[in-house]
């Protein structure tokens, strides 16, 4: 298995990841991109993303001449798509785009050789890989491949542990495809390798991120619901999950991120006469954000009725907490608002860096505590779960004030 070569198209948050954790298992790989800088910094093995230890791994997967990056596919025993496949918003329901996996199709097809492997790892519509697989057919006719579809299950800031260590689910379009795709995640892949058809496959990516979609909604839903009788939702999900079969997950402002803010409308757009519940809970945690800046507004005006002007800080403005990944964050979403607004208003980031910066007015953290009126607490980071902010000023949305 070493030494067989993987060609993987798309360098992003999963793309690159995997070729350094497949270069470290000993594959030759060949990474690319469309963007000529994230090639550049592949091979001066410099990451273009942040994610713990990936600057070390990458060294040592380009310096042993395992990982290279370039603009174009080369032929390869497999081809692995980690492209992105967002969602186009078209009414009342958002349809997937599925131009990048169709591009990246295009762009391996005259690659392809007979006994090829083709897995996709992009999160999908089911049928996708149906349909990537005769679009190859047609732009390659003769050639014998296997076509397969694996989704990524990682956590940002553990993807590489992860893609090691977590459990994988390899779908193919013949129990021959699904087989020659699990041997490669055998050569690097520690936990278990489930072997099924490409549908389910698809369908069990889209569910996982469902399922957890829904019991967020559920945890946000009552905390708009105890705001309005006067109850400390975290201390009700505190003592409703003493029950023996009962776990409530935490509320937040909302819910970003590339899979779970996008992957239910997936089976929403395919079935919107059947996935009620996911088309209701994409809906409660969409609209999220505008209670959140709703509760923001009402104290601004309190304090404008004592004739204050009063700065708005807050705290937090990734996804979720700890980690650099501004992408869908419904924190950014509500500082937008809340400057578009008119109102005066900082953020505190402590995990903004020079490749992951959103475009806000920063402050640090005591900055924000002496000189702002309101604090609102957007995402639990550590440095402010930590930290002993004044109750009197904070309006908290995401626990931040709960201490362990």
């Amino acid at each position: 298995m070493p030494s067989q070569t993987v060609c993987v198209v798309g360098l992003g948050y999963i793309g690159l990841p995997t070729a350094v954790v497949m270069a470290q298992a000993g594959l030759r790989v060949v990474g690319v991109d469309v963007n000529p800088e994230a090639v550049r910094a592949v091979n001066s093995a410099v990451p273009h993303i942040v994610e713990p230890d990936l600057e070390a791994a990458l060294r040592e997967a380009v310096a042993s001449g395992r990982l290279s990056a370039q603009a174009e596919p080369t032929e390869a025993d497999a081809f692995f798509l980690c492209v992105p496949t967002p969602f186009r918003a078209s009414g009342d329901i958002p349809s997937p785009d599925l131009s990048y996996v169709f591009a990246a199709g295009r762009a391996i097809a005259p690659f392809l050789r007979d006994g090829a492997v083709v897995v996709l790892e992009s999160t999908s519509p089911v049928g996708t890989t149906e349909r990537l697989a005769a679009a190859l057919a047609e732009a390659a006719p003769g050639v014998r491949f296997h076509a397969a579809y694996c989704p990524e299950r990682v956590l940002p800031g553990r993807i590489l542990h992860e893609l090691v260590h977590n459990d994988r689910i390899v779908g193919g379009l013949t129990p021959e495809a699904a087989e020659a795709a699990a041997s490669i995640y055998r050569a690097f892949v520690r936990g278990g390798i489930h072997l099924t058809d490409a549908r389910t496959a698809e369908m069990a990516k889209l569910v996982e991120n469902s399922y957890r979609d829904v019991n967020i909604a559920f945890a946000n839903e009552l905390s708009m619901i105890c705001e309005r009788e006067g109850i400390d939702v975290w201390e009700l999900i505190a003592l409703a999950n003493r029950h023996p079969r009962v776990n409530i997950l935490q509320p937040g402002c909302g819910v970003g991120g590339h899979c779970i803010a996008v992957d239910p409308w997936f089976l929403v757009d395919a079935h919107p006469d059947l996935a009620r519940l996911i088309h209701s809970a994409r809906r409660v945690n969409d609209n999220k954000p505008e209670w959140v800046v709703a509760q923001v507004l009402r104290r601004v005006a309190q304090l404008r009725h004592e004739g204050r002007e009063p700065l708005v800080a807050c705290l937090g403005l990734a996804f979720k907490p700890d980690i650099d990944d501004f992408r869908e964050s419904p924190a950014l979403r509500i500082y937008r608002t809340l400057a578009a607004e008119g109102l005066r208003v900082v953020a505190v980031e402590p995990f903004a860096t020079g490749t992951a910066q959103p475009d806000a007015r920063l402050v640090d953290l005591q900055t924000a505590i002496q000189t702002a009126d309101v604090l609102v607490g957007l995402v639990a980071h550590t440095p402010f779960r930590e930290a002993d902010l004044p109750r009197e000023k904070l309006l908290d949305f995401c626990g931040i004030a709960r201490k362990p």
